[in-house]
């Protein structure tokens, strides 16, 4: 059984080859397992793709894709899923805190019938500022991307060939990979594993990431839309009745005077809803803009050992495809 392993690689010319390295050791305690690696440079500042070459002259394995700038994580994720070719496909991150040593727990566990597995961290071993946004998507995604309450997802999970064949055929520029998972599977489990350090550096993930990530859950979910629908009625209901109570209140004692402050406050309250209301349809309009102008996910500028030329850019294959239909 062929297991690919796919990493999106950020600014780990350091950490790439150890990765690699660390993995092989980790399947050569399973002969039951072939394998590949599908490695994703995202753009880096440094000389990561130089890394990737040098494992790719090294191994005939390692395949070596090089974007064309810098489209975020979970792009690059869906330019290594469409690389991939494996059985199973394995993602984790460059920084060995999705470490090799606790693979074989998650391919184990997705031998009991499931098609998709996390690996639900013991302990987080991350920065305060991705601790806290952690807890917020675990909420978040709940409610919007209807994740199982009873399930921890994490950077390091497992898929079938069916889920990476269904999430691969997703065409639009901002995509979430855990949200495609939770939409073509319900056969979801997660399995504790630990945590490690990072080998060196700190989160690429600025809190402005954070929040276009956040933002990308919208893509999967109406939900803001509702809420905004919902808090409108309410709005609505509340100054009805604000202004029949007013108006009984003259009626019943006509030398009352109406403050001002509280006409004021109501206004911005009000005219801030009304902002909200019209920011959350703005990002709504923008995402479909991007899809109409057919906005790629990822471009790719280079390959290494991507044998047929085929699937040297799967989503321009796709593209023409559609072209000549």
């Amino acid at each position: 059984m062929l297991v690919s392993v796919v990493v999106p690689c950020y600014n780990s010319q350091n950490t790439i080859k150890n990765l690699v390295e660390l993995t092989i050791k980790e399947f050569k305690k399973m002969p039951e397992y072939t394998y590949e690696f599908v490695l994703v440079n995202d753009y880096s500042k440094d000389q990561t793709f130089l890394s990737i070459k040098e494992l790719a002259e090294k191994y005939s394995f390692v395949k070596g894709i090089n974007l064309a700038r810098n489209f975020g994580q979970h792009n690059a994720l869906m330019a290594a899923l469409n690389y991939a070719e494996g059985d199973l496909i394995v993602g984790m991150d460059d920084d060995l805190q999705t470490h090799p040593s606790q693979m074989h727990i998650l391919l184990d566990k997705i031998k009991e019938g499931y098609d998709l597995v996390y690996g639900n961290y013991e302990k987080r071993k991350n920065s305060f500022l991705k601790n806290l946004s952690s807890k917020f998507n675990a909420v978040t995604s709940r409610i919007l991307l209807g994740r199982p309450q009873e399930i921890v997802s994490s950077n390091y999970w497992v898929i079938t060939r069916y889920v990476r064949d269904e999430v691969i055929k997703y065409q639009n520029f901002n995509p979430y990979i855990d949200a495609l998972f939770f939409f073509f599977t319900n056969k979801i489990a997660d399995v504790t594993i630990e945590h490690h350090k990072r080998e060196e550096g700190s989160s690429n993930y600025t809190f402005s990431k954070l929040v276009k990530l956040w933002l990308a859950y919208w893509n999967f979910s109406v939900v803001p839309l509702r809420i905004s629908s919902f808090l409108g009625i309410i709005f609505s209901v509340c100054g009805f009745l604000g202004a029949v109570v007013t108006l009984i209140r003259q009626l019943i004692s006509p030398s009352s005077q109406i403050g001002w402050a509280s006409i004021m406050c109501a206004l911005f309250l009000f005219f801030g809803f009304v902002l909200l209301v019209l920011g959350i349809i703005g990002e709504y309009l923008g995402k479909i803009m991007l899809c109409i102008n057919s906005t790629p996910q990822f471009i790719v500028r280079e390959t290494v050992n991507v044998k047929d030329p085929e699937k040297q850019k799967p989503q321009e294959k796709r593209e023409e495809a559609k072209d000549h239909a």
